[in-house]
């Protein structure tokens, strides 16, 4: 069975094609099932953050040739696909909504069964086909989302999440006052691993529970970059460490409390190295396995929409909707997904 996932949450427009044997599992290695992976990414300008309306027209530039890529790469052609599956949300409206219309318009104009999928149940459960996971306590870091989860009674529950920004958009937003332009989280860890004194301001430190702050956080860091008497490496170094100081925090109280074995980090802001680190040693502490989904899959991509479509097709059928009923949903819980195959 072939599966075409097409993602289209935000800056990302990515299409991807897997094969899945319906009588038994696949392996876990990306050439065992994964035939094409295929994205490109909208670039803002410098200093500013992803405009809905211009990444849907980049979505809307892209989309034909990134789809003919993806089938000449998995060497099928849209006949020979079995699902389509996109993301439905959460995230920007107008990206969405490209996403939704491509799926839509394959699906009705072949005939082919069409899925929505949750972007964020879709990292989380590549991450787990990735990994070799289980049921890891789970942490999804991103641009749209900052929270623990662990699954429970057929959905992902909410252990901590973030009270107010996630730690993507904390990075973001010191990013783009540097003059970078969205995503930036690999522009602060870059910067950071530059400073030579290692010095740490001292930065508003909020944890709740298991839930996490970061709107003071990014306030005291913008008061920091103001003066210029401050290198922006320490800043940078100072803002790394707190952050994800805070993180891990919220990750060890989890583990303490639900001694869970296993631990799964998956979302953009997972491809940093400092916070793996970080949590190795949590988990190493704790006699936790600690495991990262690949570093290619860290970020947006069609392969977490098309493996989660899949299993929600095989699992649950009822799951597919006809083309004049595919919506999407800007504000889509993950915690409202029910997941009927683990």
């Amino acid at each position: 069975m072939l599966c075409l996932g097409i993602e289209s949450t935000a800056h990302t427009f990515g299409c991807s094609i897997i094969e899945i044997d319906k009588k038994s599992d696949t392996g876990n290695t990306e050439s065992e099932f994964i035939l094409s992976e295929v994205r490109d990414i909208y670039k803002a300008s410098a200093g500013w953050g992803i405009h809905p309306r211009d990444a849907s027209k980049h979505h809307t530039m892209v989309a034909t040739e990134i789809l003919k890529k993806c089938l000449q790469d998995a060497r099928v052609g849209i006949k020979d696909i079995d699902i389509v599956s996109y993301s439905a949300g959460p995230g920007l409206g107008p990206c969405l909504r490209i996403g939704a219309v491509v799926s839509r318009s394959l699906a009705s104009f072949h005939n082919i069964p069409l899925i929505p999928v949750n972007h964020a149940v879709g990292h989380i459960e590549l991450g787990i086909k990735l990994t070799g996971s289980e049921s890891p306590l789970t942490l999804l870091v991103s641009g749209g989302h900052t929270m623990l989860l662990i699954y429970y009674k057929n959905k992902w529950r909410i252990f901590g999440e973030t009270l107010d920004i996630t730690l993507g958009q904390l990075f973001d937003q010191v990013g783009r006052k540097m003059g970078f332009s969205s995503p930036c989280g690999n522009k602060i860890e870059e910067v950071s691993y530059l400073s030579k004194s290692r010095k740490i301001y001292p930065l508003p430190y909020i944890i709740k529970g298991n839930d996490v702050s970061f709107s003071g956080l990014l306030s005291a860091v913008k008061t920091l970059l103001n003066d210029n008497d401050n290198d922006i490496r320490d800043i940078c170094f100072s803002l790394q460490e707190t952050a994800f100081s805070i993180i891990v925090e919220a990750v060890e109280r989890a583990l303490a409390f639900t001694g869970n074995k296993e631990f799964l980090i998956v979302g953009g802001v997972s491809a940093n190295k400092r916070l793996s680190n970080m949590l190795e040693t949590a988990c190493d502490i704790h006699s936790s396995n600690f495991n990262s989904c690949p570093q290619r899959f860290c970020g947006d991509n069609g392969t977490q929409i098309a493996w989660t479509g899949a299993q929600m097709y095989l699992n649950c059928p009822s799951s597919s909707v006809k083309p004049e009923d595919a919506s999407v949903y800007q504000s889509w819980r993950l915690d409202s997904v029910h997941i009927p195959w683990r």
